[in-house]
């Protein structure tokens, strides 16, 4: 994701040339081996500011003939013709150096579309990671099943993101920075910022979720389980792309969520028709309440997120105790299941969840839904 700078105009010049030139003509001594990797320095660091290889070449060959020592028309006109070829061959060496780096930049989105989308063969896919950096099977030919172990976190902010994005860049840089090569992959995908790591090396992905976190302006992340092999991969990715979502309809609290600790609720969706069945079942009367059910689920969301301590659910709600005891026996009234009853409560809290991920009741048909933990659809 390392973006390319514009080439600068003009190419500066090393300080210490011309002094070098000088001695050269005068006394036939090169450049020793400090001076080398002063160059060799200064010619990264001019191109990571911007300027192309071929106008660093040209502008000091220029610079080598200004302090050519005086001789014959014929010296100069060599001087010029080898300034003229080395640029011309500068020159085709930067075209293709473009052409390898739009291909490289298509071989990485196609690779990383094939990955998180499961296309493809595994075993040609385990061959293609290399390339990148991933090590998806411990050895060719063999099956996806038994290969490398790789979870996957996925972060999302404010605005969506792509390749070349200042925010994903400096992401990269601390996680390279920090844990260098170590067969990690961090890429873009659906405007969220992706990174695939060993299932074996948590800590890449803790350290990714911090800076994700960080530079997105307090962005969520969610954290897959490690699975093996390419399809493992994107087990992983759907995972975390799951979390985020869940994260969004329930409003769970926190920075980073990790599936493993998430599991009850995918259980709770897998079976939507068994969900919606016990949604109406159970929160079906609230519909009748005058003013619509709203109060009432975010009454029983506060209750149970409080742990079922009245006077802390009271709190969460800026409601006086004697309030919040009301409108729990209003639902025990209504519903026929009492909230403060442990016998009553895991249904309740069950068909509670189940409201908030179908997004139930429907905003078009019943009062607007006031807690942002109790989401609207669409």
């Amino acid at each position: 994701m390392t973006a390319v700078k514009p080439p600068r105009e003009r190419a500066p010049t090393w300080p210490g040339y011309a002094e070098l030139l000088d001695r050269a003509a005068a006394t036939g001594r090169g450049p020793d081996g400090t001076e080398l990797e002063r160059l060799r320095s200064f010619g990264e660091q001019v191109a990571a500011e911007g300027t192309t290889l071929r106008g660093l070449v040209v502008h000091h060959l220029s610079r080598a003939r200004a302090a050519w020592p005086a001789g014959t028309a014929e010296d100069d006109r060599v001087l010029v013709a080898v300034q003229l070829s080395v640029e011309a061959l500068c020159e085709g060496y930067e075209r293709a150096q473009r052409l390898a780096v739009r291909q490289q930049e298509s071989a990485r989105r196609e690779f990383v579309d094939d990955l998180l989308y499961g296309r493809g063969d595994p075993v040609r896919l385990a061959e293609r990671a290399e390339r990148f950096g991933l090590r998806l099977s411990h050895a060719h030919g063999l099956s996806h099943a038994h290969g490398h172990a790789h979870a996957v976190a996925t972060a999302e902010g404010p605005t969506p993101y792509a390749e070349g994005d200042s925010v994903p860049r400096l992401v990269e840089r601390a996680v390279a920075g920090r844990f260098g090569e170590r067969h990690v992959l961090l890429t873009t995908k659906g405007g969220r910022m992706v990174c695939i790591a060993p299932g074996d090396e948590r800590q890449v992905l803790t350290y990714f979720a911090q800076q994700a976190h960080a530079a997105t302006g307090g962005g969520r992340v969610a954290v897959g389980r490690p699975h093996p092999g390419a399809g493992g991969v994107v087990h992983s990715y759907e995972e975390a792309l799951q979390i985020l979502d869940l994260a969004g309809r329930l409003g769970l609290e926190g920075p980073v969520l990790h599936a493993a600790d998430l599991l009850v609720y995918p259980v709770l969706t897998r079976d939507r028709q068994a969900m919606e069945e016990l949604v109406q079942a159970t929160l079906g009367p609230l519909l009748k309440a005058r003013g619509g059910p709203a109060p009432y689920l975010e009454t029983l969301a506060a209750y149970f997120d409080a742990g079922c301590v009245t006077t802390q659910a009271a709190r969460r709600l800026s409601l006086s105790v004697r309030a919040l005891t009301y409108r729990l026996r209003r639902i025990h009234q209504l519903t026929g299941s009492d909230p403060t009853d442990p016998r009553h409560r895991y249904p309740l809290q069950t068909a509670v969840i189940g409201a908030r991920i179908l997004c139930w009741p429907d905003r078009a048909e019943h009062a607007q839904l006031s807690d942002k933990r109790i989401p609207r659809c669409g």
